[in-house]
């Protein structure tokens, strides 16, 4: 008998499950589980449109203080059991799964992906694709909760250099990340409407594809509209409370400068309730 048919007519013996086992240390976990899981998923866009993409997946569970360890292929599992069917519309329900497999009381789910907007040149009107990094932050449980969060390149141009200097102004990348806690019963806060947003707040906007009038075009918006970071994060902060679907924000703008030796940064924390106007 060979060893492959050995494997096929002996009876499997039962594996001892180590994280099942107890735990005397008397310490529970507060998150437990995977982390940089690459897997299919796609995102519905402002337009109705799927859009299919990869995220990088973390997904954790409470673990109670009597178990050992968790089972680390069982998260796995769930993601393939929603056979790439990953949305914002499906995630509770991974959440649940997640809940159900594992036995905890609370599961969280992270992920981060790219999400390509077609951008027109705002002349020419010539277009091309530009990618945003986002991320959805959920947990299911005994609280659950959901926040987008966006990254948002942008140009600022410095005001200070534009009143001191006789020639120009110096300007440089910025870059803006958001994180924000939408309140889905007033709709849909598309990921679309929070760049949009950002993009509004800075000196000008980044675009894939430029010709020449195009340059000059963004060259002078920025020009006319200088911003420092502090600008930045107070322009954003008034654009999403405006927005009642926005329940509360985290802004934080860094700009890369291009005549300093470090980088200019700001941040910005509130919630619905404590927001003065």
């Amino acid at each position: 008998m060979t060893p492959r048919d050995r494997q096929t007519t002996e009876t499997p013996t039962t594996l001892v499950d180590i994280q099942a086992t107890p735990d005397a240390r008397n310490i529970p976990i507060d998150r437990v589980g995977v982390r940089n899981v690459k897997y299919p998923m796609q995102i519905r866009g402002r337009d109705g449109d799927l859009q299919h993409t990869v995220g990088q997946f973390t997904l954790t569970v409470g673990l109670p203080k009597e178990f050992k360890g968790t089972h680390m292929s069982r998260f796995v599992e769930v993601l393939s059991e929603h056979n790439h069917d990953l949305s914002v519309d499906t995630i509770p329900a991974v959440l649940d799964n997640l809940r159900l497999r594992l036995a905890a009381e609370t599961a969280y789910l992270d992920v981060k992906f790219l999400l390509f907007m077609e951008k027109a040149a705002p002349v020419t009107g010539k277009t091309g694709m530009m990618g945003f990094e986002c991320a959805f932050l959920a947990t299911g449980g005994e609280v659950d909760a959901f926040q987008l969060e966006v990254m948002v390149p942008v140009t600022t141009l410095c005001p200070c250099s534009k009143e001191i200097a006789d020639r120009g102004a110096h300007n440089q990348r910025g870059y803006v990340r958001v994180k924000l806690t939408p309140d889905r019963k007033l709709g849909t806060l598309w990921l679309e409407d929070v760049i949009d947003m950002v993009e509004a707040a800075g000196s000008a906007p980044l675009y894939p594809l430029l010709k020449r009038p195009d340059e000059k075009y963004v060259t002078e918006l920025a020009y006319d509209n200088p911003r420092f970071v502090e600008d930045m994060v107070r322009e954003v902060a008034l654009a999403f409370d405006a927005d009642a679907r926005v329940l509360a924000y985290e802004i934080e703008v860094e700009n890369h400068e291009s005549i300093h030796d470090h980088n200019a940064y700001a941040y910005l924390k509130r919630e619905r309730n404590s927001v003065v106007g």
